[in-house]
């Protein structure tokens, strides 16, 4: 309930959706798809412990890569779509993209005596993602404008 919405004005009430179950629905619709996505690239691509954690590096830039391009979707392109970004953002890239993950894998990369790949992994994996989501909105920007 929201403090703010007096339940005796109707212009108030009406802000209140109904019911939260459609879009945590779409949440854990969108988790399971990108769950299994993450878990298909991290079998197809293993690493050993204290080795270089690449699939992990690329599941989670690439994840970045399309949040970027689904900002701009969500903003510009279907903004009537109100699931859409809880789907997609939320659930789907959400359960794709792994930073904890990410962090695990910096522990035991150093435990195991490779601190100096620990270190490269943490700083491409900063960078990579930041880049990846301007990288997504500029290209998703660009393909509206001209789309337009």
């Amino acid at each position: 309930m929201d403090p703010d919405v007096d339940l005796h004005v109707p212009a108030q009430r009406a802000e209140l959706r109904p019911s939260p179950w459609p879009v945590l629905g779409a949440i854990s619709a969108g988790g399971v798809c990108g769950a299994l996505a993450r878990y298909g690239v991290a079998q197809a691509w293993p690493h050993a412990r204290g080795g270089f954690p690449w699939s992990t590096l690329v599941i989670n830039v690439t994840g970045c890569l399309l949040i970027g391009v689904l900002m701009v979707i969500v903003t510009e392109v279907a903004t009537e779509r109100r699931l859409l970004r809880p789907f997609a953002g939320v659930g789907v890239l959400g359960g794709y993209t792994t930073f904890s993950t990410y962090a695990v894998d910096i522990h035991q990369t150093a435990s195991a005596g490779s601190p100096w790949a620990a270190l490269g992994y943490l700083a491409a994996t900063l960078v990579g993602a930041i880049l990846a989501v301007w990288a997504g909105s500029a290209l998703a920007e660009a393909v509206v404008r001209r789309a337009r």
